[in-house]
């Protein structure tokens, strides 16, 4: 005990069972967390007769303690004698699962679930089953709410009498007045359905499924959506049609535009769990719906959902489908008046190019591309910008060189520095599709221009990109192009741009290889040393500390060893720090710099 928990097992028993009652919430709080000692130092049996009655007894408390009570007690099986004792643990945990505040509910509900599959059928029955009943059929709103959580875990291991009874409580709290108590009801709806047997799936959920579908509140209605799911992919497929789509249909027309928009974000799932044939007959025309919809949040929500629908479509007729009832919608949402929507589209319509093949995206879908390339919303022409790999697989990229360049362009320069860096971190997939005479030509400039942004995170990310862009167009691109505008950089007036210099030569060393970073940017390094800024300096030995790797011996002895030496009686105390730590031998060429 004492070796495996140190100062804790010294700590007496009885002051942490006063720092319980003390006052102080942070007292309180760590004497919660430190339950398990506690329990191991009473051993098994005062932990089930003395703390946890204790425990049980005293659940009056700061929200934050009773949560932290709650997600304890859930570890706490071994700590009371293992499995055979595991419902001793029921009593406090259902208090828990009473209280006002939804998290320590919650909280509390995840625990018994988790001590559920702990207890033996016949435990399950004699203690679990009851405190079950007793909390559905509580008078308070809170302990039915967190009944709805524990059908399911213990409905698969009881007798079928105890079942029945189970399945009751269910459809009488699917039907309780309370609106909370329905939500959750209506939440656990499709996960109580995949533990029932077929018949009662049939029988008992698909009234209750109906039922929350129509509620009064379109909280209620929109969970019930979600259940919609699950119990679809458990119906045999003839089923479904008659069961499940007039209500599905219904909620995708409803009145309240959250529960269109439930509808709308889970519709792959949706069209997977009722298959092609529904898919073609109802759901095509429901998606059109959703895109025309007079909320923006729903077409967003159905936008983000094109290229999905679309690549679940039967192969048969996928094609034809797209062409004749998705894609004139689509063209609709490209001018639409909201830019969450166009962004939305933006982000998954450069997909439907793999799927439509190369003829119909030259003919359909370039023309939305190159209209999206010139939105005024920089969202919008970032996200076709960051997706344009799909294109380039079917079509090339060269097609929308034109239009793309004014675009990068704008995005480059943008004033939001975010958008900045979005483009940025995009420009080493641009460069490698459209090729290094492109990039040369047009986009070069723009990399260059970043370095010396007015703010740092662009400064840094272009530098990073400097280093991608050399791994992927070689050294000697790098020696040509590259390279002598960096060192060009050592002269400029602003300190914050000859401090890139060095950033670049750091970033740069290892992609350009030993003989250029000796000959061409260790000069200029070295010169730096007389900077009269002491930020360069201490920048100067941080470089060849990070450089030195790459340098060859002799390098190191004649020309680093004695700039760092320099340094390192410089009057800046960061300059003299960062210089010695250099020869003091943390670097990994050391055994050099050391006399």
């Amino acid at each position: 005990m004492a070796g495996a928990d140190g100062d804790d097992s010294l700590y007496p028993i009885a002051v942490l069972i006063d720092e319980l009652r003390n006052e102080d919430v942070q007292l309180r709080l760590n004497s919660i967390k430190k339950l398990s000692t506690i329990a191991l130092a009473l051993g098994v049996e005062r932990t089930r007769t003395e703390l946890l009655p204790f425990l049980t007894d005293t659940i009056y408390d700061e929200d934050e303690v009773l949560l932290a009570l709650a997600e304890q007690l859930g570890n706490f099986t071994m700590l009371v004698g293992g499995p055979e004792y595991v419902h001793c643990l029921l009593p406090p945990l259902e208090s828990l699962a009473t209280v006002e505040e939804t998290v320590v509910r919650d909280k509390a509900v995840e625990s018994l679930r988790k001590i559920s599959q702990e207890h033996s059928p016949v435990d399950l029955e004699v203690h679990f089953e009851p405190l079950v009943k007793r909390l559905a059929s509580g008078d308070w709103f809170t302990s039915r709410t967190s009944a709805c959580g524990l059908f399911s875990v213990c409905y698969p291991r009881v007798s079928s009498t105890v079942k029945a009874e189970i399945r009751q409580h269910f459809r009488t709290l699917c039907s309780d007045d309370t609106p909370m108590v329905r939500r959750a009801a209506a939440s656990k709806l499709g996960e109580f359905a995949k533990v029932l047997e077929l018949e009662y799936v049939k029988s008992d959920i698909i009234s209750l499924f109906t039922a929350l579908a129509s509620d009064e509140q379109d909280s209620v209605r929109l969970l019930a959506v979600e259940a919609c799911v699950s119990i679809a992919t458990l119906l045999p497929q003839e089923d479904l049609e008659t069961l499940v789509m007039p209500t599905l249909r219904q909620a995708a027309e409803d009145k309240s535009w959250r529960v269109r928009y439930m509808v709308a974000d889970k519709f792959s799932e949706l069209q997977k769990a009722v298959g092609p044939e529904i898919t073609k007959n109802d759901l095509v025309p429901a998606f059109q719906n959703l895109l025309k919809d007079c909320e923006a949040e729903v077409r967003a929500a159905a936008a983000n959902k094109v290229k999905e629908f679309c690549e679940n479509l039967p192969e048969d007729n996928r094609e034809q489908i797209i062409m004749t009832h998705i894609l004139p919608c689509v063209k609709e949402l490209v001018s639409d008046t909201n830019q969450h929507v166009k962004s939305a589209l933006a982000s998954v319509i450069m997909g439907l190019s793999t799927i439509l093949g190369k003829d119909n995206t030259i003919e359909h879908l370039l023309p939305l591309f190159l209209a999206q390339l010139k939105d005024e919303c920089p969202e919008v022409r970032l996200n076709i910008i960051s997706n344009l790999d799909c294109v380039n697989e079917v079509i090339g990229i060269r097609q929308l060189s034109q239009s793309l360049l004014p675009a990068i362009v704008e995005l480059a320069e943008d004033a939001k520095w975010r958008v900045r860096l979005a483009i940025i971190e995009y420009m080493p997939l641009l460069a490698g599709q459209l090729g290094v005479e492109f990039f040369d030509e047009k986009l070069n400039t723009l990399c260059m221009a970043w370095l010396i942004d007015h703010v740092y995170a662009i400064r840094e990310a272009a530098t990073c990109n400097l280093m991608k862009l050399v791994e992927k167009f070689g050294a000697e691109w790098a020696q040509n192009t590259i390279v002598p505008k960096v060192l060009g950089m050592a002269n400029d007036p602003n300190y914050l741009h000859r401090m890139t210099t060095l950033f670049c030569i750091n970033a740069l060393s290892k992609a350009c290889g030993q003989e250029i970073t000796t000959k061409q940017m260790l000069p200029v390094v070295l010169k730096m040393s007389n900077d009269q800024v002491a930020n360069v300096r201490f920048n100067v030995a941080k470089s060849l500390q990070k450089i030195g790797p790459i340098l060859d011996s002799n390098a190191l002895q004649t020309e680093v060893k004695p700039v760092l030496e320099k340094l390192a009686s410089d009057t800046d105390m960061d300059v003299k720090y960062f210089a010695q730590e250099a020869i003091s031998g943390k670097l990994s060429y050391h055994w050099v710099l050391k006399p």
